[in-house]
């Protein structure tokens, strides 16, 4: 059984098409684990074993899987890359003690390497960057290094650096040890360092060793004064700088050629922190309300965070935790933070991909899995009842595109709902809203692929087949003039009529919600009936008379009327507002109003002009444009709600993935011409 101090939690991340399954599996492959290198377009590796991955061959879903090295387990967790599965990233970020950035070396830094990057400053994690498929042509190491150095800082420092003979990747030389690995046919040799590469390799050992010098004083002080460092100390030095950020390395390789994989191995092994010298976890007393300093040791009260869940419509809930302190065991009694009930832990298992292998405990610091935590969700914290501690929830971005539901099927509906209340349970960045108004089933989720694998999961999990279209727009309706006009209700059918006859003033107001007045003299209309009237008028008002959307802005004042001692009734009088109501806004200048909403972008200024022109091209105004740091800026608007249906898509495309924006309703303003035609138009379509 793995002990805290011999575990190293590693996320893989990137932006896609790195190669980060691909490593993975090298270094299983590396480390005997499997006997056969799975490759992901044949869709035989380990971590992407999902149907939907296989199928698309991309990562979907953060997997799992331990590697045994010398006496350690690294728990490598292997992200997806793609921008819609941002939460399984911030998943795999959560559980880590630190992150293996994957770059790929034909592609160099993409817009996914800097939000791997900015995932792994938040979460406060030590970085290595490993460059992959440097056995391609077209791979360019020394114009990557400089492209790290400008994004990332003078915190990226090259562990090695390719040798090359033409095209052909033949190993590197390592800056630490000073010496040259070279692989042929399937083994490697350490040699001295080529000659053409030593001045390269001296420049870079002495920027190293200025790194190593600024680690402390007395590390400066021995540097200044010419003495050469141990390799203990260089060691313990870059340990230190890596552990705080001050030294990002950054080693070269090919998974493929398993080159380069025992020296990543063998860095996580010697620089990543275990997870007893990884910074604290931060809770929160749920008694009290404290701050509380979770210490990752196994004498400690039990403590584990759930940082994902996987349903499965044949083997259930499986939560997938990180042990934070003490020791899981299986039959455990533990209380849910989050909802104070206490939950029993079944058998404990690790996971090999989607291989669970049981196990008779799990220490501070160490990965597992348990089934059929029923009332157990993503972010909880499983305690010690003498503890009761709730950590900090992983902080998920909000959805960014929301697409209508329409079940191909109606008879589909209940099966509809049951499959995406269990899609909800494993994908906290995935939410579902039943609109009362449109009467729309609306699922909201990080873009188009994240949604459109939602639908291939409901048909393929859970048998259900639907389509998705863009949602309506909650338009709504008003009126800009005032008028006087009469309603009257009239029927003689044998026996009691129907009577009601009302006068009304209709006017624009600034009141959302009906303002109904009277101003009745005589008892031309008995007040009894004044309530008749008013709801008469409020149920008229969720059809307008332009498209029949709702009604807002209206004040009605009753002024006048007649009535029948025997024929009046409230019914009479609620048809005869109704009358007026369709009357009164027929006449009163009735316009269409459309919804309204403050965008806030967020990305690099060379992307602001074509951001700008975006908006414009959206009908939207620009309100403002405010300075931030990092050569970043902020475009602040106002844009009609029927235009942004794609803006995520549309952004991202303009930014090549590195603008985020905020959209939120703000107001409804009156809608221009050809937008009241189309949507008329489409209104009478629908009856």
């Amino acid at each position: 059984m793995a002990q805290t101090n011999n575990l190293r939690n590693v996320c893989l991340i990137s932006h896609g098409n790195a190669g980060k399954t691909s490593l993975l599996e090298a270094m299983l492959y590396h480390t005997k684990v499997i006997d056969r290198l799975g490759k992901v377009e044949d869709g035989n590796t380990i971590s992407d074993y999902d149907a939907e991955e296989i199928k698309r061959g991309i990562s979907i879903n953060a997997a799992l899987a331990p590697v045994p090295y010398k006496d350690i387990k690294i728990n490598l967790i292997d992200a997806p890359g793609y921008f819609d599965f941002v939460g399984e990233q911030l998943e795999a970020a959560a559980a880590a003690d630190g992150a293996v950035i994957v770059i790929s070396g034909k592609s160099g830094v993409s817009a996914g390497t800097e939000k791997a990057w900015e995932t792994a400053k938040k979460k406060g994690i030590p970085v290595i960057f490993f460059v992959n498929k440097m056995d391609n042509p077209k791979s360019d190491y020394e114009k990557i290094i400089a492209q790290m150095k400008d994004i990332f800082g003078k915190s990226v420092a090259p562990f090695t650096f390719p040798i090359k003979d033409g095209d052909k990747f033949k190993g590197y030389i390592d800056i630490v040890t000073m010496q040259a690995k070279l692989f042929d046919s399937g083994s490697s040799t350490y040699e001295d360092i080529p000659a053409d590469m030593k001045e390269l390799a001296d420049a870079n050992r002495d920027m190293l060793l200025e790194a190593v010098a600024e680690v402390n004083d007395e590390m400066m002080e021995k540097y200044f004064s010419g003495e050469p460092f141990t390799d203990e100390e260089i060691r313990v030095a870059l340990k230190t700088g890596i552990g705080d950020g001050s030294v990002a390395p950054v080693i070269c390789g090919a998974a493929y050629e398993d080159i380069g994989i025992h020296r990543l191995l063998h860095m996580i092994y010697e620089y990543m922190p275990a997870p007893d010298e990884a910074a604290p976890v931060m809770a929160t007393d749920a008694k009290t309300g404290d701050a509380v300093e979770l210490k990752c040791d196994p004498a400690a009260p039990f403590a584990a965070q759930v940082f994902k869940t996987v349903v499965d419509p044949y083997i259930g809930k499986m939560s997938i935790f990180k042990v934070l302190s003490g020791v899981a065991k299986p039959d455990m009694t533990v209380v849910n933070a989050s909802t104070g009930e206490n939950e029993k832990l079944g058998k404990l298992y690790t996971l090999c991909g989607k291989k669970q292998t049981e196990v008779k405990e799990l220490v501070a610091g160490d990965i597992g899995v348990t089934n059929k935590l029923g009332k157990v969700n993503t972010c909880d914290t499983l305690c010690d009842p003498k503890l009761v501690v709730q950590a900090d929830p992983i902080p998920f971005p909000k959805p960014v595109l929301s697409m209508a539901i329409v079940p191909k099927d109606k008879n589909d509906e209940d099966k509809i709902g049951t499959g995406l209340a269990r899609l909800l349970e494993e994908d906290p960045t995935f939410k579902v809203e039943q609109n009362t108004e449109t009467k729309q089933m609306v699922i909201s989720g990080t873009g188009e692929q994240h949604l459109n694998i939602i639908v291939s999961k409901l048909a393929s999990k859970f048998g259900v087949s639907v389509n998705l279209i863009e949602p309506k727009v909650p338009y709504r309706e008003t009126i800009r003039k005032k008028v006087k006009v009469e309603g009257k209700h009239k029927k003689q059918s044998g026996g009691h009529g129907q009577y009601g006859h009302v006068w009304i003033e209709f006017e624009p107001c600034e009141s959302e919600d009906l303002i109904f007045e009277e101003q009745v003299f005589g008892g031309s209309v008995p007040k009894n009936y004044f309530p008749a009237v008013e709801k008469g008028l409020r149920e008229s008002m969720a059809h307008g008379v332009v498209a029949g959307y709702p009604v807002v802005n209206l004040k009605a004042t009753l002024l006048d009327g007649s009535y029948h001692p025997v024929d009046s009734s409230e019914m009479a009088f609620k048809t005869a507002a109704s009358l007026a109501y369709k009357a009164g806004l027929a006449q009163a200048n009735p316009v269409l109003l459309e919804p309204i909403g403050s965008l806030k972008v967020v990305a690099k200024n060379a992307y602001t002009g074509d951001i700008v022109g975006d908006i414009n091209k959206r009908r939207g105004r620009i309100l403002g444009m405010n300075p931030l740091d990092g050569d970043m800026s902020e475009v602040v608007a106002e844009v009609p709600l029927s235009e942004m249906t794609k803006y995520a898509t549309d952004l991202r495309a303009i930014t090549n993935g590195r603008g985020s924006f905020d959209f939120a309703f703000d107001h409804y303003e009156e809608a221009p011409a050809p937008v009241r035609e189309k949507v008329v138009a489409e209104s009478q379509e629908e009856k």
